[in-house]
């Protein structure tokens, strides 16, 4: 594991630069809301002074009358109270909007940030999404979109407290200059302090984020209703568990050793604050008695120098805070600058619309990332316009890899794919794949509406209620569909309320349904009726031989008595093409197809 650098003084300076990025994103979430926080905290500044300088009066006006009883009017005292009662409802007021809009520019920032997230994710490569290192900055990228909603609100805060710490600072400097220095002084090794163990957490958190994303996996594999049966019938519940306690107690105790430290030691450095307020008010305390200062420029004094001690201890702090936060800042936008390797040239060619000649396989290869091994490799074959081949071989032969290939989630990494004479990449990627309808072996079983569930083969469609219907009668979902008692508004899946679990067979039709939605001009079916029973395997592939006329299609499957309707069959093994012809052709070849024949048939005599 690579060792995690604790930010220095250069790096934390350096992620302030993150700050116009990130309040560009806070703007975009609501440019009026964010104005009129800004508005509303320059105004709230103004208000801690104008408290102790009221508060100075009165107390003035309060020794005056106490003096002169019964020659001076009291109009003026209760002016004075009648306006700080006024400022403290200001005062209340914007508190309580600038939290309300610090709340609902929290939200609105999570969204946008969050809908960013996806739509990015959604441009990038199959192949990067099977890379942990990826999953590490998805995930450090996720963590930002509710976790830094709260630097919005540090920030002005920063400035606002900057603002108040002007107005307070004026009045106790026109008294005595060095007690500013002497708040410094007392202020700064706190403000290390924490400095260096928000560096401390920083480096841990981000150390963990392998494990943590371990965490929630064991999480949700220990309450799941996907992972259910498994943990019930194995009896999983204990391994879970434990797995989970041992990581668990192992972030305990590294957040345990870091939060004692930081305990010991800022107790030390408030005493040590404490101190430098203490002598300043008994400095404040004796000026008084001497005659040099009014009780009510005491009063003024002793609050103004308390007031600016909390100040510079919540700047200082919150410096360390929001630096922090620009840090973290660093891990969201590191997200973004993560760009596709499959992308449309900028004159893509359109898709032929029909195919003529078919596809062409010239020596292609690929392999995957951090493998020493090569899952395809010397592919050579046409797949003619119109033409259905079948793809066979042993688990782990290439099969499901170069259906990904055909449909451009994966280039190759040597040779090419050809598509009527020209390579594959010249064709823009978006008219590529909603001309392949394709149905992967572990389709996602969504928790939503049937017809949702549908229409996700071609989700611009999701309103076309009578391709809905018409794609579920093709993949023979159709009579389950009105078995149901919404039909086709009932929700699948028991993640949600009133939702009806379906069977392994069950759910493949519905998937199946997807490759109709799109009409697409070529289909591949991965594994398509693996869950089914062999009279509706039987209906499936007689409806799939019906509608695919005059259609290019692939098909892989372990069942021998399904792939016989292929117009050619190609064998896989270790990722390389080693035969290939019609079913009758391949048994005579006595080669690796026949003794896989021969080896299902068997089991069933």
């Amino acid at each position: 594991m690579a060792v995690i650098q604790k930010p220095g003084w250069k790096e934390r300076l350096s992620a302030l630069r993150n700050l116009p990025a990130f309040f560009k994103l806070v703007w975009a979430s609501s440019p009026w809301m964010t104005g009129l926080n800004a508005g509303l905290r320059l105004l709230r500044s103004a208000i801690p002074v104008s408290f102790l300088y009221i508060g100075k009066l009165i107390i003035d006006e309060v020794i005056f009358l106490n003096r002169h009883p019964g020659h001076a009017s009291t109009h003026h005292l209760w002016t004075l109270i009648g306006f700080e009662f006024l400022l403290a409802l200001v005062n209340d007021g914007l508190g309580r909007s600038i939290s309300l809009l610090d709340t609902l520019l929290g939200d609105l920032f999570g969204k946008l940030s969050s809908v960013r997230i996806m739509k990015h994710a959604a441009i990038l490569d199959l192949e990067q999404f099977e890379d942990p290192v990826f999953y590490d900055k998805l995930e450090r990228a996720r963590q930002q979109t509710t976790g830094r909603t709260i630097l919005l609100s540090q920030v002005l805060s920063q400035v606002q407290d900057l603002i108040t710490m002007g107005f307070l600072a004026a009045g106790l400097i026109l008294f005595n200059p060095w007690l500013i220095a002497l708040l410094f002084i007392t202020i700064i090794p706190s403000f290390i302090g924490e400095s260096y163990f928000n560096d401390q957490t920083y480096a841990l958190n981000r150390r963990q984020t392998p494990e943590r994303r371990e965490l929630d996996y064991l999480r949700y594999l220990g309450a799941s209703d996907e992972t259910a049966k498994e943990v019930k019938i194995f009896d999983l519940s204990g391994f879970i568990i434990g797995k989970f306690e041992a990581l668990a107690n192992k972030f305990y105790l590294s957040n345990r050793r870091i939060s004692i430290n930081r305990s010991l030691w800022g107790s030390g450095f408030t005493l040590l604050g404490s101190l430098g307020y203490y002598g300043a008010y008994i400095y404040i305390i004796l000026e008084t008695i001497s005659g040099k200062i009014s009780i009510g420029q005491l009063t003024f004094l002793a609050g103004t120098f308390r007031q600016l001690k909390t100040l510079m201890e919540s700047i200082l702090t919150r410096f360390t805070a929001v630096s922090q936060g620009a840090i973290y800042l660093s891990d969201f936008f590191e997200f973004f600058e993560i760009q596709p390797g499959i992308t449309t040239n900028s004159n893509p060619l359109p898709f032929p619309n029909p195919i003529r000649s078919g596809f062409e396989f010239q020596d292609v290869g690929f392999r995957y990332q951090h493998a020493e091994n090569w899952a395809s490799r010397h592919l050579n074959f046409t797949l003619k316009a119109g033409e259905k081949i079948a793809l066979v071989g042993e688990n782990g032969a290439g099969k499901t890899t170069l259906v990904k290939l055909l449909a451009r989630l994966y280039d190759p990494a040597e040779g090419r794919i050809l598509l009527d004479g020209h390579d594959l990449r010249l064709y823009d990627i978006v008219s590529l794949r909603q001309n392949i309808g394709i149905i992967f072996q572990d389709y996602l079983r969504y928790q939503m509406r049937v017809s949702d569930n549908i229409a996700v083969g071609n989700i611009i469609q999701k309103e076309n209620t009578p391709l809905i219907i018409s794609a579920a009668e093709q993949s023979l979902a159709a009579g389950l569909v009105n078995r149901l008692p919404a039909g086709y508004d009932q929700m699948l899946g028991k993640r949600f309320e009133e939702g009806v679990e379906l069977s392994g067979g069950e759910w493949q039709k519905v998937a199946l349904a997807r490759a109709y939605m799109r009409q697409a001009q070529v289909l591949i079916l991965d594994e398509p009726t693996s869950a089914l029973d062999a009279r509706a395997e039987y209906e499936v592939f007689q409806r799939f031989a019906a509608l695919t006329q005059g259609k290019t299609a692939v098909l892989i499957s372990h069942r021998f008595s399904t792939v016989r309707m292929a117009d050619r069959i190609l064998v896989l093994q270790q990722g390389e093409l080693i035969e290939s012809g019609s079913h009758q052709e391949l048994i005579d070849m006595k080669g690796k197809y026949a003794e896989l024949f021969a080896l299902q048939a068997k089991g069933y005599q």
